[in-house]
């Protein structure tokens, strides 16, 4: 299925270790014959990395940072290669004083948040773009409910990213054909996923939420935005796919519901 990504080129932000998204797509593109190269956040990150992938370039940018941000395009210029794919999978939010109530949330560390998980998608974007096949797909990570309020802060962030990518894809088409699309996940078993508290307790409970009564897969995920870098998805822009194996349509499973009120009632 995926062969139409055999003998491209791919650029991705976000691998940091094994059990990442972007790491699941890095491996799938390799599988399929696609040739990768990474943004890493650090030196330190990169030399952890860069066994795993050998072939690639492995460029750093630490997106907060003007002169890494200034450095990687000059890089870019040097090597001149061509990319018919970019993924932006990079979210930070600051719990380390655990998830405090809304009204509570501090300007520079949503001003941070936003700037590393929302506008780094529009600023590696506008860097790429010279670098881009003109019908190459850029893809986001994002998640399959921004207003899940257990999520903090990040929610509203990750709801500007949703909004982004349309706004992106539109001004993307007055000089191209690239498409920006955003896959939607719903709670994955990740490193990164594992800071935030409280978090494990909901991804039990949404195992049994989803139509299967099983988690999803970080695999599952990455499948999807395989599809999306590939030609097979051409007809695709502005959008958001949500993957989270039916989770948003059975909030009210029986099965759920039978044990929560055998429990409380009985």
């Amino acid at each position: 299925m995926f062969h139409t990504v055999s003998g491209k080129k791919y650029i991705l932000t976000g691998v940091a270790n094994k059990k990442s998204i972007a790491f699941s797509v890095a491996k799938l593109l390799k599988e399929h014959g696609a040739s990768i190269d990474l943004v890493l956040q650090n030196s330190d990150l990169a030399e952890k990395i860069s066994p795993l992938f050998p072939d690639s370039t492995i460029y750093i940018c630490d997106v907060e940072k003007p002169s890494d941000l200034e450095n990687f395009q000059n890089q870019l210029l040097q090597k001149n290669s061509l990319y018919h794919g970019f993924l932006h999978s990079i979210a930070f939010a600051n719990y380390s004083e655990g998830i405090k109530p809304f009204h509570e949330t501090k300007l520079e560390d949503y001003l941070q948040a936003t700037t590393i998980s929302c506008f780094s998608l529009v600023e590696l974007t506008k860097i790429l773009r010279p670098f881009l096949d003109l019908d190459a797909s850029v893809v986001t990570m994002s998640i399959s409910n921004t207003r899940a309020t257990n999520y903090g802060y990040m929610g509203p962030i990750k709801a500007a990213l949703d909004s982004s990518v349309a706004f992106l894809a539109k001004s993307l088409s007055e000089v191209s054909r690239i498409r920006v699309n955003a896959v939607c996940a719903g709670p994955l078993k990740t490193s990164a996923s594992a800071g935030i508290p409280g978090y494990i307790d909901g991804y039990l409970f949404s195992e049994q939420l989803t139509m299967r009564h099983a988690a999803l897969k970080t695999e599952e995920v990455a499948n999807t935005v395989l599809f999306l870098m590939s030609p097979l998805s051409s007809g695709i822009n502005a959008t958001g796919i949500v993957v989270d194996a039916g989770m948003s349509a059975n909030y009210f499973d029986s099965k759920v519901v039978s044990a929560f009120i055998e429990k409380s009632f009985k």
